[in-house]
């Protein structure tokens, strides 16, 4: 599978406007994706978020569940 085919082109969100998404749907209703790497992760991550570095992104993609929304940062 190409990465690119894995995602629908979607509108870029901002912190508030990702933080409203999250406050408005069930957490396990969409993927909070966080794509930095493992020390940043360590340091300071959102609760709920999984790590997937940006460089390994392509060979992970089946860890994501196609059927839920992501919100990468």
């Amino acid at each position: 599978m190409k990465w690119k085919e894995f995602f629908t082109p979607v509108k870029n969100m901002d912190a508030e406007e990702a933080r409203a998404y999250m406050a408005e749907h069930e957490e396990g209703t969409y993927t909070l994706l966080d794509v930095r790497q493992l020390g940043e992760y360590e340091k300071t991550r959102i609760p709920g978020a999984t790590l997937i570095p940006l460089p390994q992104l392509s060979d992970r993609l089946g860890e994501l569940d196609p059927e839920k929304p992501v919100i990468a940062y």
